[in-house]
């Protein structure tokens, strides 16, 4: 099947949906799962395709030669991963939203965001990448804004300004890509064939930093998950945010190595920040989803300490751990969200007891908790770890104070768990009804069996993520 279907048929589908489905939400929930159980069925049948290096040739479409504006759809290892990884994450959402008002409306605007993420990583060509990069940004802030909580419009066109503003930065870093070197192609673009490769850094850096986002262009997120339905949450925490990880890879370290290696010190110095202070932040916290909101902030640090490191160990490390961080922070998302909407309070304070209630949502939130702490047997250890010995290995014994951030986690992990979770059963609690629809249940199993299964076996990863980094091979490997 052609690549190009999986881009363009969503945006007409997700048009079909929204005017003549509107009535028949059953419709809407099954046409979303089978594109994007197609989706996760192409993406598996790319790792087959592949060659041992450079990318795979999709196509080229819509050609407009005078301006170099080609579609180009060209896949390689990293972007293929990225593919799996946001087509998992859009069934587990599909099912996790179930229960969603006005779901024909809902279930097309996700639809309409897979046919625009899949063409972020598809797009080999700049000004196709950040047409749809920017496409990205119209159905997740109707998600906000529509099925959002009290602050649902301030969190949402909050979140719309600071992406839009750090487009137009990597905008003008394309415009001078293509002044310089006279092409959109970013397979066909060298560092040395710039003339102001710092300036482009600068550029595409801050651009991906605020989506990333690290410190301190991250305040944007908090409001977003907030205010965020749960599953939107999940979707903005587990592919949004990796897109932006993925731009950093891949056009601020492959595509521009020198002046990364010149700057690395700027983005493990803001890692840093945002690992200890988000973690600080997320300790202090009382409001239950914005703790986890920071919970995540704070892992996507540790993602720019390991990208900082720019060695194969480093990079890997980094991409294990962005699918790490996508699949322990969705069920925290999720229960928090369900939690709000059983009890009707964010506060911990006013929760307690809820593993005599809910045993088994419990034992989910118990299980994601610990891997966001880090414990071993779960994913969120084995990316630390990684994280920690490449850091440690490029940058000497010092980076050891990567690990303290595991001590903030800890603190607000466990700490959390002592208030919501154990602990004296709570009036609110005990008058509340716990029970969970099957699929959103589903979704969270789902969830808590990739924990584990890629925390006792990580090599079934790093078996995919190593290649995606062989030109770094050099330096050393990952697990």
């Amino acid at each position: 099947m052609s690549a190009i279907i999986f881009i363009f048929a969503p945006f007409v589908l997700a048009l079909l949906l929204a005017l003549f489905f509107r009535g028949k939400s059953s419709v809407s929930k099954f046409v979303s799962l089978a594109l994007f159980a197609s989706m996760l069925s192409f993406s598996l049948d790319l790792f087959t395709k592949l060659p041992n290096s450079g990318y795979l040739d999709l196509g080229s479409f819509l050609a407009v030669p005078a301006f170099s504006f080609t579609l180009s759809l060209q896949v390689d290892m990293l972007s293929t991963i990225m593919l799996t990884l946001t087509s998992v994450m859009l069934i587990l959402v599909a099912f996790a939203s179930w229960s969603m008002k006005n779901q024909a409306l809902y279930y097309s605007l996700l639809i309409f965001f897979s046919g625009a993420i899949f063409g972020v990583f598809m797009s080999t060509n700049f000004l196709w990448f950040f047409i749809f990069w920017e496409l990205t940004l119209v159905p997740m802030y109707f998600l906000v804004g529509i099925w959002g909580a009290e602050r649902r419009i301030y969190a949402a066109v909050k979140f719309f300004l600071y992406t839009h503003v750090a487009s137009m930065l990597i905008l003008l870093a394309f415009l001078l890509i293509y002044k310089e070197a006279g092409t959109f192609d970013m397979t066909l673009v060298k560092e040395g064939m710039l003339l102001s490769p710092v300036l482009i850094w600068w550029l595409l850096f801050v651009g991906f930093a605020v989506k990333m986002p690290i410190f301190p262009f991250h305040t944007w997120l908090p409001d977003a998950h907030v205010q965020a339905p749960a599953p939107i949450s999940v979707l903005l925490a587990g592919v949004l945010l990796k897109m932006g990880a993925y731009a950093m890879i891949r056009m601020v370290i492959l595509l521009l190595p020198e002046t990364s290696q010149q700057y690395a010190w700027v983005i493990l110095t803001l890692g840093l920040i945002t690992l200890f202070y988000a973690g600080f932040m997320a300790l202090y916290e009382t409001h239950l989803k914005k703790m986890v909101a920071y919970s995540s902030i704070s892992h996507m640090g540790l993602v720019a300490i390991a990208i900082s490191t720019m060695s194969y160990a480093g990079l890997s490390a980094a991409l294990y751990e962005m699918i790490g961080h996508a699949f322990v922070i969705a069920p925290l998302f999720l229960i928090a969200g369900f939690l709000h909407h059983k009890t009707g309070s964010w506060q911990m304070g006013d929760m307690g007891g809820i593993m005599q209630k809910a045993p088994y949502i419990s034992a989910i939130f118990v299980l994601a908790g610990l891997g966001a702490l880090g414990l071993p047997g779960t994913m969120g250890f084995v990316g630390e770890l990684s994280i920690l010995i490449s850091a440690m290995h490029s940058y000497g014994i010092w980076l050891a104070v990567v690990a303290l951030g595991s001590l903030f986690g800890a603190g607000y992990i466990i700490w959390t768990l002592r208030r919501v979770i154990y602990g004296e059963m709570s009036e609110l609690v005990a008058k509340t009804n716990f029970k969970m629809n099957i699929f959103e249940f589903a979704a969270l199993a789902t969830f808590a069996l990739f924990i584990i299964l890629f925390g006792l076996f990580p090599n079934i990863l790093f078996d995919f993520l190593n290649p995606a980094f062989a030109q770094f091979t050099s330096l050393g490997g990952a697990l």
